[in-house]
């Protein structure tokens, strides 16, 4: 995330934009009256709009079904799904030649090893807060952020099912049936984090599988978050009231995270593909026309601000630039849904090359290092005139360390060697950050000392002291060499260095990059296991002397995405490399691996 302390005008926008979920059940309701399952829906108060918000809303009798809810503003011409037969795009995958034996044995005790791990998380899961959003690791409690809709229960069925837990798989999956989209733990849903984890949890569950229970499943999802796309312009609320939907018309918003807007295309597309419903694609269709038509207006020529106008549909007024938190997965889907759709759509090619020309120049830097490491970490820019330069802010984040990966399968996808060194270099970068640390565990949210150059730059140990004192003077940070602040201690049981590796493993053969994949699950689990499953910590800066006299940095806090992906990028990469192989398969931003188009003498997938 972010560094709050450093930019207080984001610490308002964070309060009000990124942490509205509420941790208390409330029932989706219309008025004072929750959603019958059984009747018709009459808003009998609420905000006015026009004198409308008084209009019967007539839902037809029988079990309640998102898609019954009338639409206000109807589409009358719906962008086509694309289905023109789809390109023979470069391969992604290394050709990995025949393993040794001792090679193999060795890689099977690691892979076997983190599934462990994610078994006894599971079956803790399963215990203490089945068919909950997260299990708290510490407490055995339970919590629901994200609806009450069984977060961890979902995201976690593609792992079940390429982990060879069927027996558990088939019981997901009927309970997954149960989930009732009438109520919800919170008032507003987060259209971008239910459509990543839930919807895209389905789709990759039925890409997998076949089973048309989650395919079933997916579409009622969709059904739901398509209503959050009811507006005048087609652009959708990205934080969205239902139960206010309901009772008034409603209009997108005109404060709005780039990536939360940004980051819908690959499962609405893939809902399309499989179900001939073409009202998903055309929906975020709209709106990467849209940022395509505005990407060379904005203050930093390619790139888009962190903050969008949905409302006015004007994307370019911000200054913040950066391929960070609330930018990240906008960038990441654009050499995604490049190689979902076979490379028919010339449209994700050209915004991926503008918007990456435009990150290496201003938000990538050569930090100083004691050993002049040849590294790149992603930081932010500030732009406030589109003639002026850009200001760069050397701020490290754990979070945008899934850019090499990006990187590097935007240049086996788009044949641009020099990107797969760039994805090289953002990856060793996380990879440093990892080792500086005491306990081999990288931090949320760090700063570090551009080199003067990007070639190289010698260590210059005075010249980093004097940045320290800068930021800190009384010294109360425990800083390891090269960086210069640490903003944000914590771990949080990110995925997204591993994702990188695991990324580069598969695309450059490195075996290596196994061995570094082992020390950081080494590194993690030796801190985070708990006597129920893992958990976050509060300060990575810590050393494990300090750690053995009692001092206790873990918090009660499992996100779903350490099972969803930090586990299953280790396991994934400790396996057989044909399994999810790149040139089949492409993750959604959650880890959720979806068909990709292929040509037919591929024998393939077509649809």
């Amino acid at each position: 995330m972010f560094s709050m302390r450093r930019y207080t005008i984001y610490l308002a926008l964070a309060a009000c934009v990124l942490f509205t979920l509420n941790y208390f059940r409330t029932e989706i309701k219309v008025a004072s009256t929750a959603i019958p399952r059984i009747g018709s829906i009459i808003p009998t108060s609420g905000p006015k709009d026009d004198g409308k918000s008084s209009v019967e809303v007539v839902v037809p009798n029988g079990p309640f079904r998102w898609k019954d809810v009338p639409t206000r503003y109807p589409v009358t011409s719906f962008a086509a799904i694309p289905t023109a037969p789809p390109q023979k795009l470069p391969k992604v995958q290394f050709d990995f030649p025949i393993e040794e034996t001792q090679a193999a044995a060795t890689r099977k005790v690691r892979q076997a090893a983190v599934r462990a791990v994610f078994d006894k998380c599971w079956n803790a899961y399963r215990k203490h807060a089945w068919m909950n959003d997260e299990l708290g690791p510490l407490s055995g409690g339970q919590k629901n952020g994200f609806g009450g809709w069984g977060a961890n229960l979902v995201d976690n069925l593609d792992n079940l099912w390429i982990m060879g837990f069927k027996d558990q798989f088939e019981d997901a999956v009927k309970v997954a049936m149960e989930i009732d989209l009438s109520t919800a733990t919170v008032d507003t849903i987060n259209v971008f984090e239910t459509t990543i984890r839930h919807l895209g949890g389905f789709l990759a569950c039925y890409d997998l599988s076949e089973d048309k229970r989650c395919l079933t499943k997916a579409v009622e999802f969709g059904e739901m978050l398509y209503k959050a796309f009811d507006t005048p312009n087609r652009m959708p609320i990205t934080r969205w009231k239902p139960q206010l939907s309901m009772q008034a018309q409603q209009v997108a918003d005109e404060t709005v995270l780039v990536a939360e807007i940004g980051s819908l295309t690959m499962e609405f597309t893939r809902l399309s593909l499989l179900t001939g419903d073409p009202k998903y694609y055309d929906a975020v269709d709209r709106i990467t026309k849209e940022f395509a038509k505005q990407q060379t207006k904005t203050k930093l020529k390619g790139m888009w601000p962190v903050v969008v106008d949905a409302r006015k549909q004007d994307f370019t007024q911000d200054s913040l630039f950066t391929l960070g938190a609330m930018s990240d997965s906008l960038y990441e889907y654009f050499p995604k849904m490049h190689a979902l759709l076979g490379g028919i759509d010339p449209i994700y090619e050209r915004m991926y090359n503008l918007s990456m020309a435009g990150a290496a120049s201003h938000n990538l830097f050569r930090p100083m290092t004691p050993k002049n490491d040849n590294i790149l970490v992603a930081g932010k820019s500030r732009s406030h005139h589109i003639d002026d330069p850009p200001d760069l802010e050397p701020e490290g984040q754990h979070l945008v360390c899934f850019a090499g990966g990006m990187f590097a399968l935007g240049g086996k996808l788009f044949s641009n060697p020099a990107h797969v060194f760039i994805g090289r270099q953002l990856t060793d970068g996380c990879i440093w950050a990892y080792r500086a640390m005491p306990l081999g565990i990288m931090p949320e949210v760090f700063t570090m000392l551009p080199c003067p150059k990007p070639d190289a730059c010698d260590w210059d140990e005075k010249l980093w002291a004097d940045a320290v004192d800068r930021i800190d003077p009384r010294h109360e940070q425990r800083l390891p060499q090269g960086f210069t602040s640490i903003t944000d201690s914590r771990y949080i049981l990110r995925p997204e260095a591993i994702e990188s590796i695991f990324v580069l493993y598969r695309i450059t053969g490195d075996r290596g990059l196994l061995d570094t994949a082992w020390e950081m699950f080494q590194s993690i689990t030796n801190v985070t296991t708990t006597p129920l499953a893992n958990a976050a910590l509060t300060d990575v800066t810590w050393s494990r002397e300090e750690l053995n006299k009692g001092r206790g940095i873990q918090m009660d806090s499992m996100e779903s995405f350490w099972m969803a992906e930090t586990l299953k990028y280790f396991w994934l990469i400790f396996g057989e490399v044909d399994v999810l192989s790149l040139d089949e398969w492409v993750f959604n931003t959650e880890a959720h691996p979806l068909k990709r188009r292929l040509p037919a003498e591929q024998g393939k997938l077509i649809v």
